[in-house]
């Protein structure tokens, strides 16, 4: 497989030599971590196969001994600190793998052509902060790209193809500066792909239906916004103030009709056509 003028092999010995001169970084690290560290992996994968059975934990393991293990590379063969795991095309199944957090001077992480499925981490940068060479491709795994890959600084290749990747490709991975290999081909993805990515070939981003913009021939579709303002109406209600006078003419005409109407119940007084007349209302 060709990742952008480079054989996979050839990427992979080219990390080795610039990580090897950089060692320095995690000579402090302890052992013990990366025994746990791999462990935990191991625990949290489906085996179909038996691949990992080889990987066999004593109560103290020597300096040196998971060096052995298949998949596993070491910065010296002498010590137990990880710095690759290569584990393509194992058969090996389940989530994104748990307990890397402890393998804290791993660079190489292949997990290829295997059977994961699920989301990854969001916080996966946080599990692999000097992860240099990360390759995810051939599985299942799906949910939306994990913006967090955005931090991984000393990324150089990224490999996604051939999954159920869904959503947008994150603008974070513009972080990305030293990244030389990326893909995303045949995903579920959509919208543009982001600037600092279209320097990448066209084949890295095809079986994505929904994905446009360059290196792809796909243009994408303006987005027109549609505003509406709605300026307030403003009711004014004007009510006819009552003032004093007026009150206390109506209180003193409710008292005089009541007085009427409680001294001489048997009349009433109306009026029509401005002609007074008495109208009595019981014998």
């Amino acid at each position: 497989m060709m990742m952008h003028g480079y054989t996979k092999m050839q990427v992979v010995w080219l990390l080795l030599l610039l990580t090897s001169s950089s060692s320095s970084w995690h000579s402090g690290h302890g052992s013990d971590s990366d025994v746990q560290c791999l462990k935990d992996l191991k625990q949290s994968l489906v085996d179909p196969k038996g691949v990992l059975e080889s990987w066999v934990f004593t109560e103290h393991n020597t300096d040196g001994d998971i060096c052995q293990f298949a998949g596993v590379g070491c910065w010296r063969p002498d010590d137990n600190k990880v710095l690759s795991l290569s584990l393509g095309n194992l058969g090996l199944e389940g989530p994104f793998p748990e307990g890397l957090q402890l393998c804290r001077s791993l660079t190489i992480l292949d997990l290829s052509g295997n059977k994961f499925s699920g989301p990854l981490p969001e916080r996966i940068s946080d599990q692999l902060p000097y992860i240099t060479y990360l390759d995810l491709s051939n599985n299942s795994f799906s949910g939306e790209i994990p913006a967090g890959l955005g931090n991984m600084t000393y990324l150089n290749v990224l490999a996604l193809q051939h999954n159920q990747f869904d959503g947008g490709i994150p603008a974070q991975l513009s972080n990305l500066s030293r990244l030389v290999s990326f893909s995303v081909a045949e995903n579920s993805l959509s919208g543009p792909v982001p600037d600092s990515l279209q320097r990448f070939p066209p084949a890295n981003f095809t079986g994505n239906p929904r994905l446009c913009g360059p290196p792809l021939d796909k243009k994408c579709k303006k987005r027109f916004r549609l505003r509406i303002h709605i300026r307030p109406i403003r009711i004014h209600l004007r009510l006819r103030r009552i003032n004093d006078a007026s009150s206390i003419g109506a209180a003193a005409g409710f008292v005089v009709g009541f007085v009427v109407a409680f001294y001489f119940p048997h009349r009433f007084l109306f009026c029509r056509s401005l002609r007074p007349y008495i109208v009595r209302v019981c014998g």
